[in-house]
């Protein structure tokens, strides 16, 4: 008779399942296929490498072993990795809370109360009673959907994009520093420069004077010069304050006081990256860009999360019990005859609820199209990334090779000027003239030099920054692979 009973009763149930529906739901988003994003003409003259992605320790490739100590410093102590391996450690309890909740929960407890009821109830019988009770209880939720799997299966890859997101602030980090510690390394050239700059606009004003005094030149010359030693001033103090500047950079990036960047050397002259353009680049970036994995899991999470929110329209079935000894007055509660039991399973099936679980379901696809969009984006962005990086680097490549000429052709003219004067033939005022064309092309090759290296350090990191494969990654699906149109 119960077994007649209780699949009458599921009967019933699922006759009613149709009052709360998800008919009509279902998420829009479509996951970017990378193979249909072209790039063939916009990679093509690049040399192709299945070998050609990044070390984990590229760094180590610039040839500067102080570098090499104070990335290391960096991803030791600065406060930024703590805060994302925080939101990982939040992210894996989050997981850990989703797993439990699929188990049987047991509680317990234990009290003594007492009460006494009012006269106008049990009028002389009224008096004071103490209760004394302890219960043990046990439920378990069978979870005949799946729907609980599913939402610890969301949170499990809400966890490991969170750790993906980890890793990835340490890639970032690492290429910021190296960025930062090549801007220093331009600093300092600037500075000599500069100083170079001065020094040769003084010693033309007093070239200058001296003629002035002789009756050679007249005072708008040396007006003229006053004017570029004081331009020339300006730029050593600016150049200095370029050098100030990146130190404390690169103090903030190791986190430490500003005192910790004044203890950093002068930077060698570091060498560009030399990197090729991995084969099939569209298809392999997908695993070797942290920020695509982490969001590779977010829509996976996110298509669990539907999958979670529709069983809730369906009906679901408890199990539960509960033990316990009770007495009144001053009665010993572990009397066999104080002993109470309960076992029996529950049936439950949302009829009516105002729309909630609809709303909840729309929110769940919302936000699976949310994550596919922001997939997609950052699909694009890494791949236009990366033609941008080696455009702007083979234009570096070329504006280096016209700079060279010209600083060659400076030094030349710098040389013959030097010549003229020893000779008696040239003047050495006329000869700082030339020095200041030297200068300016210096300026140009020390420029071009460091934008190489910054942009050969944006394409590692475009490529993935040393960011490893992993097994286990999900594939992008398509919505239908996750949730029924109806």
């Amino acid at each position: 008779m119960r077994l007649h009973f209780l699949a009458a009763a599921i009967a019933s149930t699922l006759a009613l399942a149709g009052c709360v529906s998800s008919g009509g739901l279902h998420p829009d988003g479509t996951p970017t296929d990378p193979a249909s994003l072209k790039a063939d003409r916009s990679l093509a003259g690049f040399h192709l490498s299945p070998a050609a992605w990044p070390a984990a320790d590229w760094w180590t490739g610039l040839g500067d072993t102080q570098l090499d100590t104070l990335i290391a410093e960096a991803l030791q102590d600065n406060p930024g990795l703590a805060a994302a391996d925080a939101r990982a450690r939040a992210a894996q309890a989050e997981a850990g809370v989703a797993d439990a909740a699929r188990g049987p929960s047991v509680n317990g407890g234990a009290a003594v109360a007492g009460a006494h009821p009012p006269a106008a109830l049990l009028g002389n019988k009224a008096h004071f009673e103490m209760a004394k009770y302890g219960y043990a209880s046990f439920k378990w939720d069978l979870d005949l959907w799946g729907g609980k799997r599913a939402a610890w299966e969301a949170a499990v890859g809400q966890a490991r994009a969170t750790e993906i997101d980890a890793r990835a602030a340490r890639i970032e980090l690492s290429g910021n520093v190296a960025r930062a510690y090549a801007q220093l390394g331009y600093a300092f050239t600037q500075q000599d420069l500069a100083a170079g700059e001065l020094q040769r606009a003084s010693q033309s004003r007093e070239l200058t004077r001296q003629r002035v005094a002789s009756g050679i030149d007249n005072q708008i010359q040396l007006k003229e010069s006053d004017a570029e030693v004081a331009t020339a001033e300006q730029d050593a103090a600016l150049a200095k304050r370029a050098v100030d500047a990146a130190r404390s950079s690169l103090a903030v990036l190791l986190g430490k006081g500003p005192d910790r960047g004044l203890d950093i050397a002068r930077p060698q002259l570091l060498k560009p990256a030399e990197l090729a353009v991995p084969a099939n680049l569209p298809v392999d970036l997908l695993g070797h860009r942290a920020d695509l994995v982490a969001a590779r899991w977010r829509v996976e999470a996110s298509a669990r999360d539907i999958k979670a929110a529709k069983t809730e329209f369906l009906p679901n079935i408890s199990i539960g019990a509960m033990a316990g000894v009770i007495s009144m007055g001053g009665g010993n509660p572990l009397t066999l005859p104080s002993r109470f039991y309960q076992f029996g399973p529950s049936l439950s099936l949302p009829i009516f609820d105002g729309g909630k679980l609809r709303a909840n379901l729309s929110g769940k696809d919302a936000q699976y199209d949310l994550a596919v969009a922001q997939y997609n984006q950052t699909l694009v962005s890494a791949l236009n990334q990366v033609a941008d990086e080696l455009s702007a680097l083979q234009s570096v490549r070329d504006q280096l090779a016209a700079q060279q000429r010209a600083q060659d052709a400076a030094q030349q003219a710098w040389e013959l000027a030097l010549q003229r004067y020893k000779a008696g033939i040239g003047s050495y005022l006329e000869a700082l003239v030339v020095r200041q064309q030297l200068l300016t092309a210096n300026r140009g090759i020390a420029a071009l030099q460091a934008q190489q290296v910054d942009l050969s350090v944006q394409l590692i990191q475009a490529l993935g920054g040393g960011f490893q494969p992993q097994a286990g990654v999900p594939a992008m699906p398509s919505p239908s692979s996750h949730s029924s149109r109806s």
